[in-house]
């Protein structure tokens, strides 16, 4: 039986081109298999949906680079609800139930978090676009997915736009849960930053930039990530952020960005899949293997 089994999606499984995003993949895997192995830890690799897998000869299952769920869900969270009587899953389902939708949000912000003022628009109940902008005192507004990630289906609205955008609203909402947000002009301006905590414990952050002319800080649509120094403020919000969750996540990431008075507010937790960076700080990966141990080890 083998004691971890990373999980990835089929088309990062084998890539059949070598790019340098397949390569920062299998870099960080890497990093992390020679982390787990120095504790002694037999590792090995396949995508989330692979048919032949046996995952009941796996101790636990750890999210990586499944980045096609949110796009197919309807075959992801049934799969999910059957592997989890099969293996452990790391992180555990219940912060996986809790961290897929991000109405999280509100659950932090009414733990005494700051958080990017959000509206929350249900499935098949579509609301006015231009009426929650003016109700919140917002011009410009972001509208995207509860359930997603990468940028999927994430629009800026400019405020003479909301009324011709409503069409397009009303579309995605007849399909999904949506979230509205006012754009924040700091995205723009300064960035977006990555905390990493694993275990408990902040390890590194990155910087992300959108490109000119562009809001998205995802390198998918030409965003750029650079080294940073984070503040001893925003690493304090990073790990209250994680000690919130129970059980205390193995790994995560929070996303921060900055207010009007450049104050940090919390614009996303990943604690199921997310880019962490582990390339830009190799020794994290032995706290990010503490952390997966310590679930294999039942100490949670």
């Amino acid at each position: 039986m083998v004691d971890v089994t990373i999980l990835t999606c089929k088309a990062y499984y084998q890539p059949k081109e070598a790019s340098a995003y397949t390569d920062n993949i299998l870099l960080e895997y890497q990093y992390l298999k020679e982390a787990l192995q120095a504790r002694g830890l037999s590792v090995a690799r396949t995508y989330w949906d692979d048919p032949s897998y046996d995952w009941t000869q796996t101790k636990a299952v750890v999210f990586r680079t499944i980045w096609d769920y949110f796009e197919r869900f309807d075959t992801f969270w049934p799969w999910l609800q059957k592997v989890q009587t099969q293996t452990k899953l790391i992180n555990p389902m219940e912060l996986i139930q809790w961290n897929i939708d991000k109405h999280y949000l509100k659950d932090l912000a009414q733990w005494g978090v700051p958080v990017v003022p959000t509206v929350f628009v249900d499935k098949n109940k579509p609301e006015s676009l231009a009426a929650i902008a003016q109700g919140q005192g917002w011009g410009t507004v972001v509208i995207k997915p509860a359930i997603a990630g990468g940028g999927f289906l994430t629009y800026k609205i400019e405020a003479e736009g909301l009324l011709k955008a409503q069409e397009l609203f009303d579309d995605l909402v007849g399909q999904r849960d949506m979230l509205v947000q006012g754009y924040i002009e700091r995205i723009t301006t300064k960035g977006e930053i990555s905390l990493m905590v694993f275990d408990g414990t902040f390890t590194h952050a990155v910087l992300k930039k959108a490109k000119p002319g562009d809001f998205r800080v995802q390198d998918d649509f030409g965003g750029t990530v650079h080294p940073y120094q984070a503040s001893t403020q925003e690493v304090a919000l990073a790990e209250k952020v994680m000690a919130l969750c129970q059980p205390t996540p193995a790994y995560g990431r929070v996303d921060v960005v900055w207010d009007d008075l450049d104050q940090p507010m919390v614009s996303e937790l990943e604690i199921i899949e997310p880019e962490l960076w582990v390339r830009a700080c190799p020794e994290s990966a032995v706290f990010l293997a503490r952390g997966i141990a310590r679930y294999l080890s039942d100490k949670v």
